[in-house]
C-alpha cells in the first residue's frame, strides 16, 4: 500500500506530462438507455433482459496528433430496477470501460469518435440484511463483476464554439453476464454534450 502511495504522484506526472503534449481534450456528460435480447423462457427463475432505464453517462478523452488518443467512460442505471418486475431484488448496473480512439475530423463543425476497448460492469444487488458496516459506510449491497470488451461511436456537432452534442451508440460483450441476465450482449444509446479543451 505504502508503494502505490509513492507511484501515485509519479504516475500522476506522467499523465499530465502526456496531456500537455496532447492535440486536444474533451470531457463530456450525458444520458441513454440500454438494449438487449428479451429471454427465450418466460417462465421463472428466467433471467431478465438487461435492457431499458435511464443511464446518465461522464466520459474524458485525451487526442493526439494523428487524430489518435484513448478515452475513460462510465455509465450506470440512475434508478434502481427490480429484478424480476415490480417488487422484485432492486439492482444497478454500473458499466466503465477505458478505450482506443480515433477523432476524425468530417467539417468544420462535425467529427466523428470511434472507439474500442475493455472495462466491466458491476452489477449491485440491493436488499439484504443491513449490517453495522454497511449502515454506517452506505453499502448494503453485493456485486457481481464481469469484464467487457466494447466498441463505440459517435457523431460530434458543434453548437457553440468548443461546445458539441454526440448521439452516440455502445456495445458491450460482458463475459459471463448470463449468471445475472439473459444475454452477454448489450447496446447502450443515447447522447452526450462536451467541451473541448484545446484546438477543436
Amino acid at each position: 500500500m505504502r508503494k502505490l502511495a509513492l507511484l501515485a504522484p509519479v504516475l500522476a506526472f506522467l499523465f499530465l506530462a502526456q496531456f500537455a503534449s496532447a492535440q486536444q481534450g474533451d470531457i463530456m456528460v450525458g444520458g441513454g438507455t440500454l438494449m438487449s435480447s428479451s429471454p427465450n423462457n418466460t417462465l421463472p427463475p428466467a433471467p431478465i433482459a438487461e435492457k431499458g432505464g435511464f443511464y446518465p453517462s461522464v466520459s474524458g478523452d485525451v487526442i493526439f496528433h494523428r487524430r489518435v488518443g484513448f478515452n475513460f467512460e462510465a455509465a450506470w442505471r440512475g434508478s434502481q430496477g427490480a429484478y424480476g418486475g415490480p417488487g422484485g431484488q432492486p439492482y444497478r448496473p454500473i458499466l466503465y470501460d477505458f478505450n482506443a480512439m480515433f477523432q476524425p475530423r468530417l467539417g468544420k463543425k462535425i467529427g466523428a469518435d470511434f472507439m474500442a476497448g475493455v472495462g466491466a460492469q458491476s452489477t449491485r444487488f440491493y436488499g439484504f440484511t443491513p449490517t453495522t458496516s454497511c449502515q454506517v459506510f452506505g453499502a448494503c449491497f453485493t456485486s457481481a463483476n464481469h469484464f467487457l470488451v466494447d466498441v463505440g461511436g459517435g457523431l460530434r456537432y458543434y453548437v457553440w464554439g468548443h461546445v458539441f452534442v454526440r448521439p452516440e451508440a455502445h456495445y458491450y460483450y460482458i463475459l459471463n453476464n448470463t449468471n445475472e441476465f439473459n444475454s452477454n450482449n448489450v447496446i447502450r444509446v443515447g447522447a452526450s454534450i462536451g467541451y473541448t479543451i484545446g484546438p477543436d
